[in-house]
């Protein structure tokens, strides 16, 4: 949840009280007020990624065409700055998206974007709001229109970011998909190899314990048959692993 740092007015700010009764202690969400021919925008600067609170700007347009700024400065040249900088966060983000080649930094893109494209989707909202309320104010337009196309980048850089972020996603499940099966089958390999010298290893155990077994004097024929018959064995154990698998 998002909230605004305290802010007043400046001094000698001589707005209708319709709208300064509209103002708390903080500067709320961002909106634009019309009464008597005065306008105040009260709007955001740009959100940083972390930042949980917002910083609040007035500008403050007199019926004769004035605009003023709370930070002090031309108020009309100051809201075009304002603008500005959004779009050049935009564009900086755009620039780290183009460059970004794994996760880790479209999450960080996206973090950024997030807060970004909603303060710009307010700032759109109350530019359309002053452009509504005083229709022959032609920089309004000009305004809104600029603002509208920050929202629509920011809403673009957003969807691409969390695309390739899924897509990096999939494609690192894809590929530990692969390796575990290609573990699984190299496993089962081995399992095939030691069930053919499985019946060997038994029967040279038992045959190499320290108990007669009548057949120490026989023709060395013998333990290569028991052998033969060891492998055989094997192999008849892997042939049905085989199957089973």
């Amino acid at each position: 949840m998002q909230n605004s740092r305290r802010m007043q007015l400046p001094p000698g700010w001589d707005l209708p009280d319709q709208i300064k009764a509209r103002l708390g202690e903080r500067a709320g969400r961002q909106r634009a007020m019309v009464a008597e021919g005065h306008l105040l925008l009260v709007l955001h600067k740009v959100p940083r990624a972390g930042e949980s609170e917002r910083e609040g700007v007035f500008f403050w347009r007199e019926p004769d065409g004035t605009w003023k700024f709370s930070g002090g400065g031309p108020g009309l040249g100051r809201m075009q700055a304002h603008l500005e900088e959004f779009e050049n966060t935009v564009e900086k983000l755009e620039a780290e998206y183009d460059q970004a080649d794994d996760a880790t930094e479209y999450f960080r893109i996206i973090e950024a974007a997030v807060p970004l494209h909603r303060a710009a989707k307010n700032l759109h909202g109350a530019l359309q709001t002053a452009r509504e309320a005083l229709p022959d104010v032609r920089e309004l337009i000009i305004l809104r229109d600029r603002a509208g196309d920050i929202e629509r980048a920011g809403e673009l850089l957003q969807t691409d970011a969390r695309n390739a972020l899924d897509y990096k996603i999939a494609k690192q499940a894809e590929e530990q998909s692969r390796l575990g099966h290609e573990m699984n089958q190299a496993g089962h390999r081995l399992n095939l190899l030691a069930s053919i010298f499985l019946p060997l290893t038994a029967i040279a155990s038992i045959l190499g314990t320290n108990l007669r077994s009548g057949l120490e004097s026989d023709s060395p024929l013998v333990l290569w048959s028991i052998v033969a018959l060891g492998i055989v064995l094997g192999f008849v154990i892997r042939s049905l692993l085989s199957k089973k698998s």
